[in-house]
């Protein structure tokens, strides 16, 4: 018999005691750490001096579920158009609030362009890309200032492209001085991570509140970026911002995203998360919102929408039937979650299972909220539907889908809501 001290724990480990940041826009507000949930958030790769392109971009981007987006003020036409993004957002009625993504000349645009400091809701400065000697602590202390006077939270974002040049060297000369010098990879670790503590630490000294400050440190490799965030939570209590920066296209930016954030997250690092997907010609930038979705998801620290089990298919399953049904009800479940989400609380819990043939099909579906077996290949061509583990009805014809999708509406509306929506 298997004693309490034998039992199989499964989830993440209880995630750090961070400091707790709010943003907010409006009445909309948004908690980052403190034991908060893991927020997701993404970036337009819109030109934003175009307000109305890039509101619509914010737009689809709010909708697939980011809970932040951050936007690029690179120049004067980008931070004049600020406000008239915030004033469309507001009148389609989406309250995401919006970061602004400075380097260069973040000083000179929050300056010249109050509108834009107002209208955003927290700032993200790179140390390493706000001035070179004696001009760095100036414009970052104005930027500072700037947090201050409209009481914005900052997150400060190290990349390992654009490090500060002074501290790499003031690192690696004192390193040569070591008796043992340490290893190339494990100074650029700890110039990443001194160059974003030392940051905070100077914008409190400026008298911004440990509340009112995010970090990262971005890299683009996987062991690199664990590595580098296990120190960085080892020795701060900022929230921090997870993401693998430049992770790439397609499967390889998912994966290794994948591995890397889970692998922090599972360890109790990481306050919220971008995914930085390349998009593949023609695709949708949401892709990355998604995929962040579910990364929280599978891991069971977030939800965000109903889970679509499926089989991979084997030479049972010759026919592509049950591979089309599952796209095509993950596809109709994202697509009803903005109006599924206000009437149907809870709705984003719901399991489906799609499988191929008899062999897991009716185990499988019996687990789920919702199942449909499929015949496999020289099977009988019937599906039986389970409901809360019990059979309920057999599909048959060229009709399955719309009938499972009415199935699924009808247990929805049933199990998680008084109210009725339209679909």
């Amino acid at each position: 018999m298997l004693s309490s001290n034998d039992a199989i724990v499964s989830g993440p480990w209880r995630r750090r005691d961070s400091q707790r940041v709010l943003i907010a826009h409006g009445q909309h507000q948004i908690h980052v750490g403190g034991g908060a949930p893991v927020v997701v958030q993404s970036m337009t790769n819109t030109d934003t001096a175009d307000a109305i392109g890039t509101a619509i971009q914010v737009k689809e981007l709010a909708r697939a579920g980011s809970e932040l987006v951050r936007l690029t003020v690179d120049r004067p036409e980008a931070a004049a158009a600020v406000p008239y993004i915030r004033e469309q957002l507001d009148k389609m009625g989406i309250e995401v609030p919006l970061v602004g993504d400075f380097h260069y000349n973040g000083h000179t645009l929050l300056g010249d362009y109050p509108a834009c400091a107002r209208a955003l809701s927290k700032y993200r400065i790179n140390p390493g890309n706000v001035g070179q000697g004696a001009k760095r602590d100036t414009q970052f202390a104005q930027m500072i200032e700037v947090a201050l006077k409209y009481d914005k939270p900052v997150r400060i974002g190290v990349n390992w492209g654009s490090l500060d040049q002074a501290l790499l060297a003031r690192l690696m000369d004192q390193n040569a001085a070591r008796t043992a010098p340490l290893s190339a990879p494990s100074v650029m670790y700890e110039a990443l991570v001194s160059s974003a503590i030392e940051s905070a630490a100077r914008a409190e000294e400026l008298g911004l509140g440990r509340d009112r400050i995010i970090l990262s440190c971005k890299v683009s490799g996987v062991q690199d970026l664990i590595a580098v965030y296990r120190a960085l939570g080892r020795r701060c209590e900022y929230a921090l911002h997870l993401g693998l920066t430049e992770a790439g296209m397609g499967s390889k930016g998912i994966v290794a995203s994948s591995a890397a954030l889970s692998v922090l997250l599972q360890e109790g690092i990481g306050d919220t998360i971008r995914i930085s997907l390349t998009p593949e010609p023609g695709g949708e930038r949401t892709r990355e919102v998604v995929v962040g979705q579910e990364i929280l998801q599978t891991m069971g620290l977030r939800k965000f929408a109903p889970m679509v089990i499926a089989c991979p298919g084997c030479g049972r399953t010759t026919s592509t039937t049950f591979q089309e049904l599952a796209d095509k009800i993950q596809s109709y479940l994202r697509a009803q979650m903005p109006q599924w989400k206000l009437a149907y609380p809870g709705v984003e819990g719901m399991n489906v299972a799609v499988m191929g043939c008899i062999v897991n099909g009716p185990g499988e579906s019996k687990h789920a909220n919702i199942g449909i077996s499929l015949p496999g290949t020289g099977e009988s061509p019937a599906a039986p539907v389970f409901v809360d583990g019990q059979k309920t009805v057999t599909l048959r014809g060229d009709h399955i889908v719309e009938q499972f999708e009415a199935i699924v509406l009808a247990y929805v509306k049933s199990h998680y809501g008084q109210h009725s929506v339209t679909i």
